[in-house]
């Protein structure tokens, strides 16, 4: 009987989006945020209390820089297997050990005897988180089209973001209050938590994988992934944002507290204004990206990003940097980086969505090795001045700028 309003076309698309809706078994929102958010936040808890690991461990800055340098690299190689190894495998199995990993490398971070164990912990560390992050763009790749994929990346680095955010804050009260190895007890909580909620609420969401394909099929699809233009644009694009963000990572400490005299609670209060832009200018994005096309939201955001470098260039070599400075002209260019780099992961698992395991891994493991780099060279030239960090931080807008221009080349 036909009911009078309703319409059997309607009944039709609704019950086709519930089938939907069971065979994928959308996970929460606040699942694929947490598991993303727990290597970030692992990150980034540490960085207060690497000045006074100095003095613990008796080494020099650089040395103790090394300790986010080894947690890059750990990102970058966790992120080419894992990536791959879900396409094959599915994406929960490949999480879930991943943690498996996450957790008994803050384990060795706590019991560290010296600086070369806490490495060790560090790396393993990285190497097991960075599963959440490769695997829950993955799964919103399995689950959405690429505009609204990239609104759902967008939201879930928006709210991931509170998390690091917090972690200088929480890093810098703990290392102040109980020491340093506090730190690590938290992270081991936090751990457990994130863990154990995958576990029980997030369902496998890529289930056209083919059991035929071999290794080396899954592997070579890098090379697939490298030749083409847009993939490299995109890639390489969110590659070189996330360098100047982490060459204002790696030396922003020491300028705030060795060269301008606060404090690892005052630094972490102040970080805050870095993860609130970065986080409004995803937001920003989930809400009129898909409007503005994902294409013109990273041309803006790039943009956005390369003046505010340049700007904190200018400031610089005119003898006007201060703290204030430093950090609000940072703060606009992370809302130009919160524009740019969740439609960039969206562009990159897009080009081919059968291998969007391996694009987001290969982009992944591209972003935080370049990363690497630029921090490095910030840890080892950073002395009595704050240049080294602005300098990075002008180079990554630069060639996210340049990177961008190259992939939407006709």
């Amino acid at each position: 009987m036909h009911v009078p309003g309703h319409h059997p076309a309607e009944d039709m698309a609704d019950a086709t989006d519930a089938r939907i809706r069971r065979i994928r078994r959308i996970p929460p929102l606040w699942v694929l945020i947490v598991a993303t958010a727990l290597a970030s936040f692992a990150l980034q808890v540490l960085v207060p209390a690497m000045p006074g690991l100095v003095h613990v461990f008796g080494v020099d800055y650089g040395t103790v820089q090394a300790s986010l340098t080894v947690y890059l690299v750990g990102l970058t190689v966790g992120q080419l297997l894992y990536g791959p190894l879900s396409d094959r495998f599915g994406r929960r199995p490949v999480l879930l050990a991943g943690f498996g990993l996450f957790l008994l490398g803050t384990l060795a971070c706590i019991f560290a005897w010296d600086i070369g164990a806490l490495l060790l912990g560090r790396a393993l560390q990285a190497f097991g988180g960075c599963a959440g992050i490769v695997l829950s763009r993955a799964i919103v790749r399995d689950i959405y089209e690429r505009e609204r994929a990239a609104q759902m990346i967008a939201y879930i680095t928006a709210g991931m973001v509170i998390a690091p955010m917090a972690g200088p804050v929480v890093g810098g009260y703990l290392y102040e209050w109980y020491g340093w190895q506090a730190i690590f007890w938290f992270v081991l909580a936090f751990g457990v938590f994130v863990t154990a909620s995958c576990a029980l609420l997030l369902h496998e969401t890529h289930h056209d994988r083919g059991p035929t394909t071999t290794m080396g099929d899954l592997f070579g699809g890098f090379g697939v992934l490298l030749r083409m233009r847009r993939f490299r644009g995109y890639a390489l694009q969110v590659a070189f944002t996330t360098a100047s963000f982490y060459s204002f990572l790696g030396g922003a400490p020491f300028v705030a507290q060795e060269i301008m005299g606060r404090s690892a609670a005052g630094y972490g209060w102040w970080f805050v204004l870095i993860s609130g832009s970065y986080m409004a200018g995803n937001f920003t994005s989930g809400r009129i990206g898909a409007r503005v096309g994902s294409d013109r939201m990273i041309s803006i955001g790039t943009v956005l990003s390369l003046v505010g470098g340049i700007v904190l260039l200018i400031v610089t070599l005119a003898g006007m940097l201060d703290l204030p400075s430093f950090f609000l002209i940072s703060g606009v260019i992370s809302v130009g980086n919160g524009f740019s780099m969740p439609n960039g992961f969206a562009g990159a698992v897009s080009v081919d969505p059968a291998r969007a395991g391996t694009a987001s891994g290969l982009a992944g493991a591209l972003q935080m090795g370049i990363g690497a780099i630029l921090m490095t060279v910030v840890g080892h030239t950073l002395s009595d001045s704050a240049m080294p960090v602005v300098v990075m931080m002008l180079v990554g807008a630069f060639f996210a700028w340049l990177s961008h221009l190259h992939g939407m080349r006709r």
